[in-house]
């Protein structure tokens, strides 16, 4: 049975951007544009210049400009580290 969740962080070296429960997230890495859903296999990508967005639980939408990073998903747990955001 999938979760309805995934749990977000963005950071960037400064600060935490925002943090919280979300139904999507999607970004653009070195290999293309991914959407993450909850239970998506673990993954390690390389964040280019572009957009992060974000579906939260709540109903609401978040996007954020990153400036390369990473992202890394791993049991619902999805992190973005950019460089800058």
């Amino acid at each position: 049975m999938a979760s309805s969740n995934l749990t977000v962080e963005v950071v960037s070296p400064e600060k935490r951007v925002w943090s919280g429960e979300a139904t999507m997230v999607s970004a653009r890495t070195l290999e293309g544009d991914i959407g993450i859903l909850p239970d998506h296999a673990p993954l390690l990508g390389v964040l280019v210049d572009g957009t992060v967005s974000i579906k939260a639980s709540d109903g609401s939408s978040h996007e954020f400009q990153m400036s390369g990073g990473f992202i890394s998903v791993s049991k619902n747990r999805v992190s973005v580290l950019g460089e800058s955001a």
